[in-house]
């Protein structure tokens, strides 16, 4: 069975595409990032986008620094997240950042 769309008269075959697993290929592990974990800046990116409501995209002048600790919010499209950070909530790529393994010490 052939599909296709008629264009200025002319037919133009459709391809669809499956992607298929690899019996090779090991599995990716789950990303440990979930809305509420917390997360430590890695590098500092140079530019920042606000997460508001009419969010605003501008220079990185040193507000958001490696070493900057934060929490996930929420995550958007294509490993974009929302990061509360002390300085406010900002949309940061997945790049930037890395969970924050927290040790769970023994308060003896």
């Amino acid at each position: 069975m052939q599909y296709g769309l008629w264009y200025s008269g002319s037919f133009t075959p459709r391809i669809s595409v499956r992607c298929c697993e690899i019996a090779n290929e090991p599995p990716r592990p789950k990303s440990k990032l979930q809305v509420g974990s917390p997360i430590i800046i890695v590098e500092a990116p140079k530019v920042i986008k606000t997460a508001a409501s009419m969010p605003c995209l501008r220079a990185n002048s040193g507000l958001v620094k490696p070493g900057d600790v934060g929490r996930i919010v929420s995550r958007k499209p294509k490993d974009l997240w929302a990061v509360r950070l002390s300085i406010g909530t900002y949309l940061l790529d997945g790049k930037y950042f890395k969970a924050l393994e927290l040790d769970e010490g023994d308060s003896d």
